[in-house]
């Protein structure tokens, strides 16, 4: 897929550039977000360079990944990173992380709503899933906001730094955002069984 720029009404989110390298670097050595997303430890800004001139153009041109720096629409900082990922066909799951400083602003929320928006009507996703470790309650509360539906607790459902750590779990379909999906969706709940 060709790598796509969307815009918010605060925000620019676009694939990761070069010049993003030192912001993202400094961005991942944040307690907050090491506490959550496994992040190689040490993590040279070599390392970084690499996932952006490398891993970011690699996962959109195979489909595979589509990782997304969100900045202010003004040319501000970076505020916020996101990727999309395929699980399969018609699921991926997204992930995201709020640059320290930019945090309670609504900018990550904002972020999410407009790279699912793009994922469904777009890039042919037909189910978004969301999961967390329990008990990060601020990537949780964003999820909630945009629509995801929480699914449950997965026990041992993620890793994080070489330990299985239970995690929560939710979806989110076109429906929920007002679009149609490219396949139809039959429930079980809605048929009575």
């Amino acid at each position: 897929m060709d790598m796509v720029t969307l815009t918010t009404a605060r925000l620019v989110l676009r694939p990761h550039t070069p010049e993003d390298t030192a912001e993202m670097h400094a961005a991942c050595h944040d307690p907050e977000i090491r506490r959550w997303m496994t992040i190689p430890d040490p993590y040279p800004v070599e390392a970084a360079a690499r996932f952006v001139e490398e891993t970011v153009p690699a996962g959109w041109k195979d489909g595979s990944q589509y990782n997304f720096v969100a900045r202010e629409a003004d040319g501000g900082p970076l505020v916020a990173a996101l990727c999309v990922h395929r699980l399969d066909d018609h699921i991926h799951e997204i992930g995201y992380w709020a640059a320290p400083g930019h945090r309670g602003k609504g900018y990550t929320t904002e972020a999410v709503r407009a790279a699912a928006h793009w994922a469904f009507a777009e890039a042919g996703v037909v189910r978004l899933v969301w999961r967390a470790g329990v008990g990060n309650d601020a990537s949780r509360a964003i999820a909630e906001k945009v629509g995801f539906v929480m699914e449950g607790v997965q026990r041992s459902g993620m890793e994080h730094d070489g330990v299985l750590r239970d995690c929560w779990s939710a979806a989110l379909l076109p429906s929920d955002l007002g679009l149609p999906s490219a396949l139809p969706h039959e429930s079980d709940t809605a048929a009575g069984a």
